[in-house]
């Protein structure tokens, strides 16, 4: 299986028609990425950049999560989605395993449910909610040495029929949406492709360093949504990079990409 870095959009957008509308292009790309894939894929494990957690990397084992609003001011139906998609809890313990392995913390968590960064994509790409899911949780310090880290010890999942998806952005600062975003926005989205597209070792030397970016601190202010980037790089590291989706001025300046490793 490859790994993704997708950019999942603003809140519950496909339940939204005018948000919809303007998220077209990206409902394109997930649309089309079961058909990047060698063959259906067992599981999904996603790295959503809504949530993390400070002790440990936990990994959902409920064998049916419930659902996580994690939005505000959105229309009264958008707190009443489902998407019933079964847990794996299995396939968690196995993760925790491996993450273990490496000598990084890990636990089961058998109450977390789906939040957006999860069941907004995933309602695009498997519908019919019959695809087992996982989540694993970033922890809370980002740093972007181990959570690459955490994607290495993911990579065996692959042979395994696992698709591994870094739920984000790449540009995440809601205190800097619209016009004022497209300068920054570019500058650091021509970054992350230039530096996606170098041999693997100098690839990821640059990524490490990711502050060095141009307009890096105004694009992440907080770096929730680029560090899922980390991890599905991690699991895929010398595998060639492919930008899925580029858009330019969504939501009046933000410019945003995703990619694909492998």
């Amino acid at each position: 299986m490859p790994t993704f870095f997708i950019s999942h959009g603003g809140g519950p957008w496909p339940w939204v028609p005018e948000m919809r509308r303007t998220f077209a292009a990206l409902e394109d790309s997930f649309l089309r990425m079961p058909g990047e894939l060698p063959e259906r894929p067992k599981a999904v494990l996603m790295i959503s950049g809504h949530w993390e957690t400070p002790d440990a990397y936990a990994v959902t084992h409920a064998a049916n999560p419930p659902m996580v609003y994690d939005y505000h001011g959105f229309p009264a139906h958008t707190y009443e989605i489902t998407y019933p998609a079964p847990g794996a809890p299995k396939l968690a313990e196995r993760v925790a395993a491996l993450i273990d392995a490496v000598g990084l913390p890990s636990r089961l968590d058998g109450e977390q449910g789906y939040d957006h960064g999860t069941f907004v994509p995933m309602a695009i790409l498997y519908p019919q909610a019959d695809m087992p899911l996982i989540q694993v949780s970033m922890r809370s310090h980002y740093s972007p040495e181990e959570h690459l880290e955490l994607g290495r010890a993911l990579a065996p999942l692959r042979d395994e029929g696992v698709l591994i998806i870094g739920s984000g952005l790449s540009y995440h600062n809601l205190a800097a949406f619209g016009p004022g975003a497209r300068e920054p926005s570019e500058a650091f989205d021509a970054w992350l492709s230039d530096r996606l597209a170098l041999p693997a070792i100098d690839r990821t030397s640059e990524l490490m360093g990711w502050e060095r970016a141009p307009h890096a601190r105004q694009c992440h202010a907080r770096e929730d949504h680029l560090v899922p980037l980390f991890v599905a790089l991690g699991a895929a590291e010398g595998d060639i990079a492919t930008r899925t989706y580029h858009e330019e001025m969504i939501r009046g300046g933000v410019t945003a990409s995703s990619w694909r490793f492998g």
